[in-house]
């Protein structure tokens, strides 16, 4: 009797096993470095404890990581606002979705010879990112804060060639997002986006201009449409926007990065 009820119960164990076995996954996110990839560190342990066990993928731009996801090479990414992710998708046909949002890093424009935009003579060169959705941004902060008028009716992604008044002719130098740091010896001020100013040991407390953190850049976590229901994606979700990686986010970043939950 002892040895059958010995083997239903190692029958019953290996069964447990098998099932936990079957629930643990292993997802690549992508990242940009910094902020991003520093926050899904904090996310891993939280994640494991349930688990889901992450791999953090850095990508050093903003195009690939959706290239990434859409092809498969990455389950999930976390870099990008909701506006950039739309108009990937419209221009690109990428199958990914917004699954929950995460942070935002307001913009900042950065200087290392002024010390306020007021101080910025005329015919100067600003630098802003070249994607339609972070450079129009940039000229939304402009307009925003009385330095250059747009036309009536552009939306969240105006372009260079929206610009009706400039008063003071600033020319207006486009670059890859990842290189305004590059920039700044050059230009009279650039535009730069959190993460990659504090990868590149700027302070965002240090801007000359900066944007209303309440809008509609904050960032999303994303995943191809065909895994948006998986149970994996509920428990990344739950586990990023947890009450510890908060504590995380407003401890480490200090207002530069603001939780949206």
């Amino acid at each position: 009797m002892k040895t059958v009820l010995s083997i239903l119960a190692l029958a019953a164990g290996l069964a447990l096993g098998g099932a936990a076995a079957a629930e643990a996954e292993t997802i690549k996110i992508g990242v940009t470095p910094g902020p991003h990839a520093q926050i899904l560190e904090a996310v891993k342990p939280l994640a494991a404890k349930k688990g889901l066990t992450i791999e953090i993928v850095e990508f050093s731009d903003y195009v690939v990581p959706n290239q990434a996801l859409d092809s498969g090479d990455i389950q999930a990414n976390s870099f990008q606002h909701k506006p950039y992710l739309d108009n990937q998708k419209t221009d690109r046909g990428f199958k990914i979705d917004s699954v929950a949002e995460t942070v935002n890093f307001p913009i900042g424009v950065y200087s290392t010879k002024y010390k306020s935009f007021d101080e910025v003579p005329a015919g100067s060169t600003i630098a802003i990112p070249n994607d339609p959705t972070n450079g129009g941004r940039v000229l939304l902060l402009l307009q925003d804060r009385g330095v250059l008028k747009l036309k009536d009716g552009v939306g969240l992604k105006p372009t260079v060639a929206d610009i009706a008044d400039n008063p003071k002719k600033l020319k207006i130098l486009e670059v890859d997002a990842a290189q305004t740091p590059r920039t700044l010896d050059d230009v009279a001020a650039a535009a730069i986006n959190t993460n990659y100013a504090t990868a590149a040991g700027i302070k965002p407390s240090d801007t000359i201009l900066k944007e209303n953190p309440k809008g509609p850049y904050v960032n999303v976590i994303a995943v191809r449409t065909a895994d948006k229901d998986k149970p994996w994606v509920k428990t990344l979700v739950e586990t990023y926007r947890s009450p510890e990686v908060k504590a995380f986010i407003e401890t480490t970043f200090k207002g530069a990065v603001l939780p949206s939950w």
